[in-house]
C-alpha cells in the first residue's frame, strides 16, 4: 500500500464515526471495484490466515436489529491462530478507507449471513461491516466528539503518546474499550479486559476483534511516525494487570 494511502487512513482515525443511517442509492460498480481492489492490497496481521470478504445486499443478511443499507460486507476466515485479531485488523483498514472516501460504515455484530451464503464458503463467518452513502454526517468535527476513556485510564508508562492516542480512538463493541497498554522504550504491551461470566458469553469474540481494530490504529500511527511495527507474543508475560489478560506485544 502506498504511503499516501496509509496517511489518508491514519488521518481518518481522527474523523471516523459509526454510521447507522444510509441512503438507498447503491454505490457505482467502479466504487465497489475500488473497495475490492483495496482489500487485495490490505495489510494482514497474519498473512498465513486465509480470509474472504463478500459484498452482499440486505437479502443475504439476517438480524433482529437491522441496519438498512444497500451494501454489507461479510467477512469469513480460516479459524486458526489469532484469526479474530486478524479480522479486526483487516476490516478496520477498510472502515477507515470508507471514511477517507466520504462513505459511511458500521461494525454489525448482530448480523448473520443466510445459510446459502455460509454454504458457499469453506471458511468460518466472523462479522459483517455495513457500508454505503451516509444519510447523516459522515465524519466527526473534532476529536472532542469521541466518547472514549482518557489515556490515563488505559495505559501505564509515558512513552508513545501519539501511537496510543490513535489506539484510544478505536471503535469497539458497545464502546466497551477492552484494552490496556503498558509502554516501554521500544515496546507496547497489549492487554484485553477479562469480562465477567455474563459479558464473556456475549462479548468474548467481539472483544478480540476490537483488539485487532486497536492494533490497526497502532500500526497506522507507527507508519505515520516512521516506526517499525511487529506484533508478537512474548514467552514470558509482562507485568500482570488486574482484570486484564496479556494479549501480545508491539515491537517498535
Amino acid at each position: 500500500m502506498e504511503d499516501r494511502n496509509l496517511e489518508e487512513l491514519y488521518q481518518a482515525i481522527y474523523k471516523r464515526k459509526s454510521i447507522r443511517k444510509y441512503e438507498e442509492e447503491k454505490l457505482s460498480e467502479n466504487e465497489l471495484k475500488e473497495i475490492t481492489d483495496f482489500l487485495k492490497q490490505i495489510k494482514e496481521l497474519d498473512p498465513e490466515i486465509k480470509f474472504e470478504a463478500k459484498i452482499v445486499n440486505s437479502e443475504a443478511v439476517k438480524s433482529l436489529l437491522p441496519i438498512k443499507s444497500p451494501h454489507y460486507l461479510q467477512f469469513f476466515s480460516e479459524p486458526k491462530g489469532d484469526y479474530l485479531l486478524n479480522a479486526g485488523f483487516i476490516l478496520q483498514q477498510l472502515d477507515l478507507y470508507l471514511t477517507a472516501n466520504n462513505l459511511g460504515s458500521c461494525w454489525f455484530g448482530m448480523a448473520k449471513p443466510k445459510k446459502e451464503i455460509v454454504a458457499e464458503s469453506d471458511l468460518e463467518y466472523v462479522i459483517t461491516l455495513v457500508f454505503g452513502r451516509p444519510a447523516e454526517a459522515s465524519q466527526r468535527d473534532s476529536i472532542e466528539d469521541f466518547d472514549r476513556k482518557p489515556l490515563a485510564e488505559i495505559k501505564k508508562g509515558n512513552q508513545h503518546y501519539d501511537l496510543l492516542e490513535a489506539a484510544r480512538l478505536a471503535p469497539s463493541a458497545t464502546n466497551g474499550q477492552p484494552w490496556y497498554f503498558i509502554t516501554e522504550s521500544e515496546r507496547i504491551h497489549l492487554y484485553q479486559l477479562e469480562p465477567n461470566f455474563i459479558k464473556k458469553f456475549f462479548y468474548e469474540k467481539m472483544n478480540r476483534i476490537d483488539m485487532g481494530i486497536a492494533l490497526a490504529h497502532l500500526w497506522l500511527a507507527a507508519e505515520e511516525h516512521d516506526q517499525k511495527f511487529e506484533f508478537t507474543k512474548l514467552d514470558k508475560s509482562p507485568a500482570p494487570v488486574e482484570n486484564y489478560n496479556y494479549l501480545g506485544t508491539v515491537k517498535l
